[in-house]
């Protein structure tokens, strides 16, 4: 029986798989985004115990839409950029990259992502971190698109791109650490020859990846938190919310949500890169 002939990944594979994976990982980022905006001591239990009194069972769930948004533009952009940069320096699929070539496409493909998903990564921010605030202080954007509207609005068209600059470093260090580290890890594991590709490698590398990235991107995350959570301190600049939490909070703050991160993140990037290799395998059978 001949071979089948490999049908390289589509430019909407990477986001379809993220927009399933943030529909069951969305509340742990929720927690993790009321944690990063906490000057004080906090804690998970805290924020899920505070989250049930004020907003009800479903209040985790707060900002799905824009969430699902910011997979549909930042994920579909990164992954797309990716794949294709891997397209092009990889003319045999069979001769994986090279390691520095596995960096350089998350760098390009998170720079293009953050660009594209900034907007969206703005009004998921403000609407997870919504439900924390006193009532008389909520924004209660109705969902994703009214956010963007009410933003544009009544702080201007600028105001969607509020934080992207340590969204951008993010996104290039998320890209790089989380997706060019799972194709190294799968290589890796492929080359021991203990290794097929099956479902198990994919849940070994993406669970590794998921670590890597946590840690990596933990700083610009805070950073990229407090600077979208509010409206005002934003006006400090990258710099300068990176020196004032420093001042203020020491270095281990830059740690903040670490726990709820990769509590969030690990199952978000296993999930995402099982749909991904799904996707991809029921697609390449369709198109067979």
């Amino acid at each position: 029986m001949p071979e089948k002939k490999a049908v390289a990944p589509q430019w909407w594979f990477g986001g379809a798989a993220a927009a399933i994976a943030a529909c069951f990982t969305h509340p742990l980022d929720t927690i993790k985004v009321r944690l990063q905006t906490v000057t004080g001591n906090g804690s998970i239990a805290t924020v899920i115990v505070d989250s049930f009194k004020k907003e009800g069972p479903f209040g985790l769930y707060g900002g799905l839409s824009a969430s699902l948004l910011r997979q549909g533009t930042y994920s579909t952009a990164r992954f797309a950029v990716y794949d294709g940069i891997k397209l092009k320096l990889q003319p045999d699929p069979k001769v994986p990259l090279t390691y520095s070539e596995n960096i350089l496409a998350g760098i390009v493909g998170g720079l293009i992502g953050g660009l594209c998903g900034t907007p969206a990564d703005l009004v998921n921010v403000r609407m997870q971190n919504d439900g924390k605030l006193p009532v008389e202080k909520r924004r209660g954007y109705k969902n994703a698109f009214h956010g963007l509207y009410r933003i544009a609005k009544e702080e201007g068209p600028v105001a969607l791109f509020r934080g992207m600059g340590p969204n951008l470093y993010r996104s290039m260090a998320m890209t790089a650490s989380q997706v060019g580290s799972y194709d190294i890890f799968k290589n890796e594991l492929l080359s021991t020859g203990y290794f097929v590709d099956n479902i198990y490698t994919h849940f070994t590398a993406s669970l590794l990846a998921g670590l890597v990235a946590t840690t990596v991107c933990s700083p610009f995350d805070v950073v990229k938190t407090r600077m979208m959570a509010s409206s005002t301190g934003a006006n400090k600049g990258m710099m300068g919310v990176t020196m004032h939490i420093f001042r203020t909070e020491g270095p281990l703050a830059f740690l903040k949500g670490w726990i709820p991160s990769y509590t969030r993140l690990g199952p978000h990037t296993i999930l995402t890169f099982l749909a991904y290799e799904k996707i991809k395998e029921v697609y390449s059978h369709l198109a067979a």
